[in-house]
């Protein structure tokens, strides 16, 4: 095959993945915008015969929508900066340090990757309800401070790091903390740039911690929100159920434009 055809298949195949991804998005986007009587009429159609903003005006009225917002990107950013400060220290730790017990540390950070948080939430839910941490913030951030992803996505991050950069710094004077975080920092930016967006995302979506730990609107996330409209009222309410969830969506749509090209990077473990 001469390359021309080679790239042209590779290019198709690429277009038919991203129409895999993309049509789901695109049908919840279109059905936002259709009325009710529509939806039930031609569930599968893409185009709206009659496009309305009807939905989202109800969404609005339903639940506080604004108020959800700044609770979940609250909580979703404050997880992400968390887990970046904590991270990297343990994986300089992990990547540059000799000390007994390394590997079997680094071993220890790799098996909690294959532990859900479904199978720790008893325990971790009692401890905050004893503390009267429960519809607070707290409650729903410290739970995922350390991130066992992020502590070997530094690592891994810090192996392709020379060593002679940080025995230069330390000939200098600099202290552990300042090597760590204003030197090693900076060269790490394109993973913890990926660090933060696979964060955010995972925690801005999450809709089971936060609804094992909150039972009023004070620090209800926007994901709970969308799932009480289809509560309300009777039958399903499919656009304005669409219509929350486009709304859902729109922040991490917006920050993974602004910086997918980090995330790839960071991803594909090149610091």
């Amino acid at each position: 095959m001469n390359p021309r055809a080679s790239y042209l298949v590779r290019m198709g195949l690429a277009c038919a993945a991203a129409l895999v991804w993309l049509a789901p998005y695109a049908w919840m986007v279109t059905t936002s915008f259709k009325p009710l009587s529509e939806v039930l009429e031609h569930p599968a159609g893409l185009v709206p015969k009659s496009p309305t903003a009807a939905a989202y005006r109800e969404v609005f009225s339903a639940i506080p929508v604004g108020h959800y917002m700044l609770v979940t990107l609250a909580m979703a950013v404050s997880i992400a900066l968390l887990q970046i400060v904590l991270a990297l220290p343990a994986g300089y730790a992990l990547a540059k340090l000799h000390f007994a017990g390394r590997r079997v540390a680094f071993g220890l950070v790799l098996a909690c990757l294959l532990v859900p948080a479904q199978v720790t939430f008893v325990p971790v839910f009692l401890l905050f309800a004893k503390a009267g941490l429960v519809n607070t913030m707290p409650a729903l951030v410290l739970p995922f401070a350390v991130s066992a992803l992020g502590t070997f996505m530094v690592r891994q991050a810090l192996a392709s790091v020379p060593d002679e950069i940080i025995e230069a710094a330390r000939l200098d004077g600099a202290s552990e903390a300042t090597i760590i975080y204003r030197i090693l920092g900076p060269v790490l930016a394109p993973t913890l740039v990926s660090l933060f967006l696979v964060s955010f995302v995972f925690h801005y979506n999450d809709y089971f911690w936060p609804l094992v730990m909150t039972t009023n609107d004070d620090v209800r996330t926007l994901p709970l929100g969308v799932a009480l409209l289809r509560e309300q009222g009777t039958g399903m309410r499919w656009h304005i159920v669409m219509a929350g969830n486009v709304i859902l969506s729109l922040p991490v749509m917006a920050l993974f434009a602004a910086a997918q090209r980090h995330l790839v990077r960071g991803v594909g473990g090149r610091a």
